[in-house]
């Protein structure tokens, strides 16, 4: 009973809906008609919406579940594929978008091998903040696609879509090499348990740019100070070139005012005693002259 409550909560039905809905989006192949086509560029907005409403309600409901992660990516692959392969069949872009088309499938098929792969050996592959913008890009410009046939929009829609499917092929392309990039990244630490050297390379390049970073700032600030007619801030100066004590600088001054004060304090109490003596040993001389 436990299972049968876990697939059918609310976010599982959200996500298989989107892969029942592909079949019926296929029809629009065989059945040439305005009426379909617009019927399958709805179907497949709506099914991209559940796309984000399965995981909002997954975390606010605390719904998660093994399923639904194994299915979410499954579902949006198979949605994005079939979507590519009708505009494709129904010649709803030109032979040229085509490129962006197979670049989107191929990445598809590259992420889903990678994850596989890393899978083995219990590494993940997080989705970056590009990959997601490229998902929004995707999403809509098939939508806008598939639209096109719509009465007096459905054209300048079309072809805006169009455009939206390069952007989103070439951020496919982009995020499909980070993801490559990272897997290689890690075969190679694996197999020689030590750091590619092309990203040592990397990050000594990094890290000479930012000390000419630094020095290029340090000779700008001198050749604007030049130009000012001052000379540039100094450690220990204040904006108009004056010196000023540090904090440490004052406590030593007061330190040794304190050791002066205290050395003449006792160079006074010295000299007291022996300037009374004469007066005491005065009165011993008078008696032994009377």
């Amino acid at each position: 009973m436990a299972g049968v409550v876990v697939l059918y909560n609310l976010p599982n039905i959200l996500t298989i809906s989107r892969i029942v809905v592909i079949p019926v989006m296929f029809l629009a192949i065989y059945i040439h008609s305005v009426l379909w086509s617009i019927l399958a560029g709805v179907l497949f907005v709506l099914a991209s919406i559940t796309d984000y409403l399965d995981g909002y309600f997954a975390r606010s409901r605390n719904q998660n579940s093994v399923l639904g992660r194994l299915l979410d990516p499954i579902a949006d692959k198979l949605l994005v594929i079939s979507a590519l392969v009708i505009i494709v069949a129904n010649q709803l872009v030109s032979p040229l978008t085509y490129i962006p088309v197979i670049i989107i499938m191929c990445r598809e098929v590259l992420v889903s091998g990678l994850r596989e792969f890393l899978a083995e050996f219990q590494v993940g592959m997080p989705v970056t903040r590009l990959a997601k913008w490229k998902t929004g890009f995707q999403m809509t410009a098939i939508s806008m696609i598939l639209l096109q046939h719509l009465p007096y929009i459905g054209t300048p829609v079309g072809v805006l879509g169009e455009w939206l499917l390069w952007v989103a092929g070439i951020l496919t392309f982009i995020t499909g090499y980070q993801y490559f990039d990272k897997c290689l990244d890690y075969i190679y630490t694996v197999e020689n348990k030590k750091k590619n050297p092309v990203k040592q390379m990397e990050q000594e390049v990094k890290k000479i740019a930012v000390r000419v970073k630094k020095s290029v700032e340090k000779a700008v600030e001198k050749k604007t100070a030049g130009k000012r007619g001052r000379k540039p801030k100094a450690a220990g100066e204040n904006e108009d070139g004056v010196k000023v004590k540090t904090t440490a600088a004052k406590t030593a001054v007061k330190t040794r005012r304190r050791k002066k004060r205290t050395v003449k304090k006792a160079a006074v109490k010295a000299a007291v005693p022996a300037k009374q003596e004469p007066s005491v040993s005065a009165p011993a001389e008078t008696t032994a002259e009377k």
